[in-house]
């Protein structure tokens, strides 16, 4: 976990003004225990976690690809490819959707702009050394085009199971 208290602060905020701005049926099934407050949320994410991406098309089609999440300061980063469609998508059209779910145990929900990190990025140092570190070489250096990015959350739920 590598959030700050002030970090911890605005991701309860987050938290909390997504979940009372959600339908009912999501606050009936995310209610009492099942609620994760921030500190709960960056614990559960902390590590490498499968993270489903959604995108939009030209044509306004979802699509949903599987990437490498790294939950870091309170939002998402991950990285591909920048011949994948989603790279294509994201320059178009940067508003994503991302969601972790490991099994009934818990569900991050997330709602935000994808906004791809350059090393003139405040983020970029500390990113890039966390994934070098994860997975033992700069992330960079694993292709002509490689694409890192942040998620820039603009709503945010989470589950845990009972």
């Amino acid at each position: 976990m590598r959030e700050t208290e002030a970090e911890l602060d605005d991701l309860q905020r987050l938290i909390d003004t997504s979940r009372a701005g959600g339908t009912s049926h999501l606050r009936e099934i995310i209610s009492g225990d099942h609620v994760m407050d921030a500190r709960a949320v960056a614990g559960a994410l902390d590590g490498m976690k499968v993270l489903t991406l959604a995108t939009v098309t030209a044509a306004g089609e979802p699509r949903v690809s599987a990437v490498d999440g790294h939950f870091l300061h309170g939002a998402w980063t991950f990285g591909t490819d920048g011949a994948a469609a989603k790279a294509r998508h994201i320059a178009a059209r940067p508003a994503v959707s991302a969601a972790h779910v490991d099994g009934e145990r818990i569900g991050v929900f997330c709602h935000g702009w994808a906004v791809r990190l350059t090393p003139d990025s405040v983020a970029w140092e500390e990113t890039i050394a966390h994934w070098s570190a994860r997975y033992g070489s700069d992330p960079t250096s694993w292709g002509d085009d490689v694409r890192m990015y942040r998620i820039e959350p603009h709503w945010l739920v989470g589950y845990r199971g009972a």
